[in-house]
This record gives C-alpha cells, sequence and structure tokens, in this order.
C-alpha cells in the first residue's frame, strides 16, 4: 500500500477570549452552507449507520461460507456484490467490515486527543524544563514515518486489534501535542490570562476557565483531519496481517485475502478499496469544511 504522509501541525491563532455559544451557532450555520461538507456528512452517516445496523440489514451471514459460490461476479443472483474466495456474501462483509474499520479510524484519534490535548496543554502552559521534557520527548516520534512507525509498534505488540489501536494511538499523539502546545502557549500570553493570573486564580482555574475554551477547537479541528489518516493506516496493518485477524470482516483484511482474486474477478477484489477511498475521501472533506467554519481567525 501506498506511504501515507501527514503534513506538519498548522499553525493557529487563538481569539481574544473564549468561544460564545453564538461562536459555535454560527459555526454550524457555516457547515451547513457548505454543500460539499453536508453531502460528506450524509454519506458518512449512511455508512455508519449501514455498519451500525449491519445484523438487521446484511442479507447473509457474514461468516457462512460456500465453496461452491466461491467468485461470483457482481449482480449475482442472492448476492448483489457477489461473493468472496470463501463463497461469503460481499455485501454483508463490506456492512460488517465497516464497523472495525470506523472503530480504527476513530478510536485511535480520540484516545490522541485526549492523552495529546492534556500533555500539550501542560507543556504549553507551564512551560520551562516541563515543556522541554514533554516536547522533546515526542520529538523523537518526528525521526520516523508515520507508516513505519505503526508498522513497527505493531509488529513489536504483535497482530491483533488492541496492538493496532496503540500503535495508531502513539502514532497520533506527538502530533496532537504539538497543535496543543502551540495553541496554549499563545492563549498563555493574552491578556485576560494574565489578569486572571494576577487576581490569585490558580493555574487549574485558568486552565479550565480561560485556556481549554481556545484550544479545543483548534485540536478539534486537527483531529478531525487525522481519522482518515487513522483509518487507512489501520487498513493498511491489516492488509500486512498486522491487525485484526481472520475470520472477522475489516476492509484492509478484505483486501490482502482478495489479492488471488484480482486476475480473476477484478472489480469484486476492489470493493473493499472502493469502500476505504470513499471513506477517508468523506472524512477529509467534512474536516475541511469543519475547518473552515470553526475558522477562529475570521
Amino acid at each position: 500500500m501506498s506511504a501515507v504522509v501527514i503534513a506538519p501541525a498548522p499553525a493557529f491563532a487563538p481569539p481574544a477570549a473564549a468561544p460564545r455559544r453564538g461562536y459555535w451557532r454560527g459555526a454550524a450555520r457555516q457547515l451547513a452552507r457548505n454543500p460539499v461538507a453536508v453531502i460528506s456528512a450524509s454519506l458518512l452517516l449512511l455508512i455508519v449507520l449501514a455498519a451500525v445496523f449491519a445484523p438487521w440489514l446484511a442479507p447473509a451471514d457474514p461468516y457462512k461460507a460456500s465453496m461452491i459460490r466461491r467468485l461470483l461476479p457482481i449482480g449475482s443472483a442472492g448476492h448483489l456484490l457477489g461473493s468472496d474466495e470463501l463463497g461469503r456474501d460481499m455485501l454483508t462483509r463490506l456492512m460488517y467490515g465497516g464497523r472495525l474499520s470506523l472503530l480504527m479510524g476513530v478510536l485511535p484519534v480520540l484516545f490522541a486527543f485526549v492523552i495529546g490535548t492534556s500533555l500539550g496543554v501542560i507543556a504549553g502552559y507551564v512551560g520551562g524544563w516541563i515543556n522541554m521534557a514533554i516536547m522533546r520527548t515526542f520529538d523523537v516520534f518526528y525521526a520516523f514515518p508515520s507508516v513505519l512507525l505503526a508498522v513497527a509498534i505493531a509488529g513489536a505488540l504483535g497482530p491483533g486489534m488492541s496492538n493496532s489501536l496503540i500503535a495508531l494511538t502513539l502514532v497520533f499523539v506527538p502530533q496532537v501535542v504539538r497543535v496543543a502546545e502551540s495553541v496554549t502557549t499563545q492563549v498563555r500570553q493574552l491578556d485576560y490570562v494574565d489578569a486572571a493570573r494576577l487576581s490569585g486564580a490558580g493555574a487549574l482555574s485558568i486552565i479550565r476557565a480561560h485556556v481549554l475554551g481556545n484550544v479545543l477547537g483548534p485540536v478539534f479541528v486537527y483531529a478531525t483531519g487525522l481519522v482518515s489518516v487513522s483509518m487507512i493506516l489501520a487498513s493498511g496493518l491489516s492488509f500486512l496481517g498486522l491487525g485484526v485477524k481472520p475470520p472477522e470482516a475489516e476492509w484492509g483484511l478484505m483486501l490482502n485475502t482478495l489479492r488471488s482474486a484480482i486476475y480473476i474477478n477484478p472489480w469484486l477484489a476492489a470493493l473493499p478499496g472502493v469502500m476505504i477511498f470513499v471513506t477517508s475521501m468523506a472524512f477529509n472533506l467534512l474536516a475541511d469544511g469543519v475547518r473552515s467554519a470553526m475558522d477562529i481567525r475570521r
């Protein structure tokens, strides 16, 4: 699979004060006016609903094999999208595969968001040797490409879904830490934070009341763009045998098992890849829409 390159964390300029309720309503209206973001969100909603309700919507058992029905072409009777190398219904497998693929895309980013934001806020607000220790520790991770780092960690921990989650979380935490630390450093120098500090407010109170409101928005915007990257990396780990194990349905694993069918039924073998591409593009386009709607520099 092709290497995935994650761009450096963008610089964010914090607002003069913590976002008010009207700010979020305006961001929601701005997002609703973006047709690309709305279409992407609608497509993602359909994919998520199909994955969540797969036990009720799927036409067959995802694990029921039939060697006499293996590699049926798309449009076959009883198998709308054909069947895989073991005769299992492809539509069913794709619906069930969306469960693990979406989970592996969202969970590592969610964990990285919580861990990275916490460490980044501490590093940015406290500064000094604590900032140096945290930032230099995570800068070590930037010596390795993200794909290579994920493969190395997953290979060291061993195959499996839980180990893949750990590997991907460790890949994304340094990037979230860098964004959170950058924004917190800028917020710390604003007048209202200095006023709160001079009034005798404690560090935790200042962080909770004045810093987090400005930091969470930019970090959230950045993290939304990582979901598609996480899903692609997770599919790559499964494709290499370092992620989800058979017979579970997962799009990257399905790509791997269908490699032998690429010369027999190439359209069938391409279906999991199409789902990965469409879902990741929808996440990217939605993230761009969220970034534009929450542009705090406006």
